[in-house]
């Protein structure tokens, strides 16, 4: 069985005020035209279909345009489930009447799930399809008090399937989470991705996923497998964060048989690229012009006045200008970034502004609290309000 890997689309993404619409458009139609020259038996797309729980009109017409081309058109099978940043309701909505057409789309899962099945010439694939969960959610469906991070809501799950697996089929686990060698905490490779939990361990051990022919991954943004070759991320199509600027974009095919799975992925092209520039004014003003999206660092010593404004004579999709900062650390010089920090690293750096001493526990203890609050929030399509 021909598989095509997506994930991580983000429609409705804004990066620095700049919605990626256009973009996304681009790279969505190509990604089409690939679907008609691989001719997949089935497409996955694990997870972060939209970038926020109430995605903009633009984002649900884009998918909508999107799905109808492969399922209704091309009668292609599409297999998604909402990742950490979709709303878990809306992907859930009306997926019944949508099955009966071969999309199947999973918002929520509970023990009663069943796997969906599609066959070929070598026989039954069965696809489980896991969307993200929070332990407590987990914790709640189950009724299990002692599920309390993301390693024992997955050990949960795959307790509540892996009895239902059949010895004599395929099976591929689709899955949206933070999954690493061991369990072992590791750094995401992008700053476009929001944490799936504050103030504890997010990763999942790989080898949990040992028994699947294949395991489909998304969240993580750069493609890579963890472990071994067939526990993959594909990776987002688009590059969503100047962190990402190295990154290959694309997706993945997986040719599934009885007897291994051959992975091979294949790039696809932006309609304007990410990347980074770092000179001096003098220079960037004297450079042939692009549209592509830049983050531009001025190596000036001197004070520079409308830099922006000059930057977009000659990059006009320019997203953001800063000087380059020394700070000293032991003793050793490096050049830093705010966005490079994430969100408790910001507020540790503003409170040591602000007040002097150590940030006590008990502040941070809240803030965590009210970040994962936020979170969750926003995840279930809510307006958050602090009535602390």
């Amino acid at each position: 069985m021909k598989i095509l890997h997506t994930a991580d689309w983000h429609l409705g993404k804004l990066v620095q005020s700049v919605y990626m619409t256009a973009d996304q458009r681009h790279i969505l139609n190509q990604f089409i035209e690939h679907v008609d020259i691989e001719k997949p038996d089935a497409i996955i797309i694990a997870g972060d279909l939209y970038d926020r729980s109430i995605p903009p009109t633009e984002a649900i017409q884009l998918l909508d345009d999107t799905l109808q081309k492969i399922v209704i058109e091309r009668g292609i099978p599409v297999l998604a489930i909402a990742g950490n940043h979709d709303s878990a309701s809306r992907i859930d909505f009306a997926t019944s009447l949508m099955t009966q057409s071969g999309l199947y789309m999973v918002g929520k899962w509970t023990p009663d799930s069943e796997p969906v099945c599609l066959q070929d010439d070598e026989g039954e694939v069965y696809f489980w399809l896991i969307p993200f969960m929070d332990p407590s959610e987990v914790r709640y469906v189950l009724n299990d008090d002692s599920i309390r991070t993301h390693q024992q809501a997955m050990e949960a799950i795959m307790a509540s399937i892996t009895p239902k697996m059949k010895a004599d089929a395929r099976h591929v686990f689709v899955g949206h989470a933070f999954v690493t060698k061991g369990g072992v905490e590791e750094e995401k490779d992008s700053e476009g991705e929001r944490p799936l939990a504050i103030g504890g361990s997010e990763c999942i051990d790989a080898a949990l996923f040992d028994a699947f022919d294949y395991a489909a991954f998304g969240h993580l943004h750069g493609a890579h497998f963890v472990g071994k070759e067939t526990i993959r991320y594909a990776g987002s199509p688009l590059k969503y964060s100047i962190s990402e600027e190295h990154h290959k974009k694309g997706y993945l095919v997986v040719e599934l048989s009885t007897e291994q799975a051959t992975i091979t992925k294949k790039e696809l092209q932006p309609l304007r690229d990410m990347r980074r520039i770092k000179a001096y004014m003098a220079d960037i003003l004297t450079s042939e012009p692009s549209d592509d999206y830049v983050f531009v660092t001025l190596l000036d010593e001197q004070p520079i006045l409308s830099p922006m404004e000059k930057i977009r004579g000659i990059y006009k999709n320019a997203m953001h200008v800063e000087r380059q900062t020394i700070v000293h650390v032991n003793d050793k010089q490096q050049t830093t970034s705010r966005r490079q920090m994430d969100d408790v690293a910001l507020f540790k750096a503003f409170y040591a502004e602000m007040l002097p001493g150590d940030i006590p526990d008990d502040t941070l203890s809240l803030f965590n609290e009210l970040l994962a609050e936020q979170l969750q929030n926003e995840r279930e399509g809510g307006n958050y309000e602090c009535n602390r």
